[in-house]
């Protein structure tokens, strides 16, 4: 392309063309080509998702147990011995923490079952009893539709997919944890081993920019900690306040909904909502769905742009701009994963463009 543009200027006499249009054309091309590699980038990667992903789970789960294995180390615990405890405390704790939740609301069952059921009787009465002058037989004739558009082709055609979605996550998991324990116990042999890949004079300014992004990646791994537990204890609190049982479970589902983004703060809300709706009325719902917005707009809208966007050193514009970009070009993945990425490069660019390698490699 700069050849072309130079064959262009010698074929062209001197000042037929404005000067603004060769700089706007000098720039054109360069943001052409940057363009271009960057929807390379991006169509290989949606090509390889079901890689790439669990390699960034893996990464994430790396720097949430980093802390505890570096501490390890310090204390001299051999390397296999601390990556292997690092790992089973990550699993014990979400194992943990999804055994509490099953286990409540196993006990919880056959109360949620006779309280959603007195719940619909009363909606059903209400709809009966309401200025709208819906009949019995409207209503049964909706749920006839209702039911009837669930034949056995679809069941079965969505138990397979289930099944196929439960098979790939079942692999994709397999994959995060083998990746991980790799990445925990032998995380600077790979980068050393990915650093000599690059030219020589750049090995030093590519080791200590991806050095300084792996720190502003673990400091926003634990903000995003913070900030969940944050959704956890408000959403939980509210629950517990307004006397609904499961508040615990609730709380917990939220901690896990939360690193989620979008899809998962509306889930674990609308969970929250339905209990209150199912053992205490509309009038509990309602007030519950009001705790649920504030705490999710407090968080989604201040806490989480200036929290994460502090520890990013990234303005909480970018933050919000960033999570929608990524939300709508790789779905829930690209919302994840869009801030933390933006951070990686926003460091390596400034990193290398400081020039600090050159002076103080270490």
């Amino acid at each position: 392309m700069s050849k072309l543009i130079k064959n262009i200027r010698t074929r062209t006499p001197q000042g037929a063309l404005p000067a603004g249009l060769i700089i706007a054309t000098d720039w054109s091309w360069r943001i052409i080509v940057i363009a271009t590699a960057v929807a390379l980038s991006i169509l290989i990667i949606a090509q390889l998702s079901f890689i790439v992903i669990p390699l960034l789970i893996a990464l994430l789960l790396a720097a949430i147990i980093s802390p505890l294995f570096n501490w390890l180390v310090r204390r001299r615990v051999p390397k296999w011995l601390a990556t292997i405890v690092s790992v089973v405390s990550l699993i014990g704790i979400v194992v943990g923490i999804i055994w509490i939740v099953v286990s409540a609301v196993r006990r919880s069952w056959p109360s949620l079952q006779a309280q959603s059921l007195e719940a619909y009787e009363e909606f059903e009465q209400f709809l009966l009893n309401s200025p709208l002058q819906v009949s019995q037989a409207q209503l049964q004739g909706v749920f006839s539709e209702f039911t009837s558009s669930f034949d056995t082709s679809l069941l079965l055609s969505g138990a397979l997919s289930i099944g196929s979605s439960l098979g790939t996550l079942l692999i994709g998991l397999t994959l995060a944890v083998f990746t991980l324990i790799f990445f925990i116990h032998d995380g600077d042999q790979i980068w050393r081993f990915l650093t000599r890949l690059f030219p020589r004079n750049a090995q030093v300014a590519v080791d200590g920019a991806g050095r300084a992004g792996w720190v502003t990646f673990t400091t926003f791994v634990k903000a995003q900690v913070l900030v969940a537990l944050i959704d956890a204890i408000g959403i939980g609190l509210g629950a517990w306040i307004l006397g609904l049982p499961l508040a615990l479970p609730i709380a917990l589902i939220v901690f896990l909904g939360s690193f989620v983004p979008i899809v998962g703060a509306f889930v674990t809300g609308a969970i929250a909502v339905f209990i209150a709706l199912v053992y205490q009325g509309f009038t509990t719902a309602i007030i519950m769905l009001i705790v649920v917005i504030v705490v999710q707009q407090l968080e989604g809208q201040i806490l989480q742009p200036f929290i994460i966007g502090k520890s990013v050193r990234i303005h909480p514009l970018a933050v919000v701009l960033a999570v929608t970009a990524g939300g709508f070009l790789a779905g829930i993945p690209g919302a994840l994963f869009a801030v933390p990425l933006l951070a990686l490069v926003n460091v390596f660019i400034r990193y290398i463009a400081s020039g600090v390698w050159k002076t103080q490699p270490d």
